[in-house]
């Protein structure tokens, strides 16, 4: 049986990747991502948003593949 919270998938120094339900808002997202990794920083973490040439052609959402309904989010400081 598959855990179906959201959860953090990796971190890094300066981003950080989540897995989230597909209907959260972007602001869901951002206090998932600053709650359970806070940053050293006034503005939290910021989503990596489409067009961003570090997504290197992924979307912004991506489809998890372990768990239906659910999306990947990187973020960044």
């Amino acid at each position: 049986m598959l855990k179906m919270d959201p959860e953090v998938v990796r971190t890094n120094l300066v981003d950080m990747q989540v897995c989230v339900p597909e209907d959260w808002d972007d602001d869901e997202v951002k206090t998932f991502a600053d709650r359970e990794n806070p940053v050293c920083v006034p503005a939290g973490w910021d989503i990596r948003k489409e067009g961003s040439k570090f997504l290197g052609g992924d979307p912004e959402r991506n489809p998890c593949q372990r768990r239906e309904g659910f999306v990947h989010i990187t973020l960044d400081v």
